[in-house]
């Protein structure tokens, strides 16, 4: 504190500043503290410029070959929701700060289990993300980010990327993304909000389920969801919005006790909730000591096969109307 006070002072003795400035010799500028041993230099080195007519040239070149690159991919993050809180030129800086780079087809761009570098959107072509098991988490194509979750977590990178065909991507340095964050933090609100959201996912991909998980039915179907309380002896409750309607689903100890799905109650509201595709749905921890005393529905499984054997049924009889 006693050498920001020193330097703040110097700093606002602008005169006395100037003058040591303008000074032809004075290329480099010393703050002592006044209330201990600390010290800051400045040093102010003159721009590189180039002296002859050719290499003018190259430099107007090259800064016209990486505006039109910037171009390029400009309008491709205009358009992404991620960026949408920046203003043009806001955008710009960050994309000045952004390398293109381009890879071939098959080939690794993000190795599971390293210290993650880099943040990536891609601009062109399809890359997929693997498990170790080698198994595809995901399919990402232009306007897709990858890498942000090593970044955000400080954790070693938990799948691969790799390239499914040629690709190019806009890469930011993990000290440039860090940067970016504390200078934007409306970004770094989007990005801790899919780094929960992805956390949430992959979750549900191992196998498991927290009180208060949510998402999307598109990611992890009814049946799965349910299997996944079933099979961890869960208790506690699921809620469903749908388009057209909401739904609720009691669990006691993995076991469905209650089911209500818009005007049906029972065994036939387990039946619509199955065949619904769409939705989101959310998960919580415990029912009351009330609910716990409800009969159970059915055979878990026995509900489930029942569910599915008149989805089945309803899309054959629909088939058959479509060829009529």
């Amino acid at each position: 504190m006693w050498l920001v006070q020193e330097l703040l002072t110097a700093m606002s003795e602008s005169d006395l500043l100037k003058r040591r400035l303008v000074h032809p010799g004075a290329r480099q500028i010393k703050f002592e503290c006044g209330g201990c041993t600390g010290l800051i230099r400045f040093e102010y080195k003159k721009k590189t410029t180039h002296s002859t007519l050719q290499m003018k040239l190259l430099e107007a070149s090259k800064k016209r070959a990486k505006n039109q690159l910037l171009g390029r991919f400009f309008d491709l993050l205009r358009g992404m929701e991620l960026f949408e809180p920046l203003d043009d030129f806001d955008l710009q800086d960050l994309t000045l700060l952004m390398k293109l780079e381009k890879y071939p087809a098959n080939n690794i761009l993000l190795e599971s289990g390293t210290v993650g570098s880099h943040f990536y959107v891609v601009l062109a072509g399809k890359v997929t993300v693997v498990r170790e098991d080698h198994g595809v988490i995901a399919e990402l194509g232009p306007g897709d980010i990858f890498g942000e979750m090593s970044l955000l977590s400080g954790e070693l990178t938990s799948s691969s990327v790799h390239s499914k065909t040629p690709v190019e991507l806009a890469s930011l340095k993990a000290t440039d993304f860090k940067s970016t964050l504390s200078t934007y933090p409306v970004l770094q609100v989007f990005f801790y909000r899919l780094f929960v959201d992805r956390v949430q996912k992959n979750t549900i991909r191992a196998g498991n389920i927290t009180s208060g998980m949510n998402g999307e039915l598109s990611d992890i179907n009814s049946v799965e969801l349910f299997q996944l309380i079933n099979s961890g002896g869960k208790t506690g409750k699921v809620d469903f919005i749908f388009d057209e309607c909401k739904a609720l689903v009691l669990f006691n100890a993995g076991e469905i006790v209650f089911c209500k799905c818009s005007d049906h109650e029972g065994k036939n509201a387990i039946f619509n909730i199955l065949a619904k595709q769409d939705g989101q749905f959310a998960y919580t921890k415990g029912i009351s000591e009330e609910e716990k005393e409800l009969p159970v529905l059915g055979g878990f499984m026995g509900l489930i096969m029942e569910g599915l054997r008149r989805i089945d049924e309803k899309e054959a009889a629909e088939g058959e109307q479509d060829e009529l």
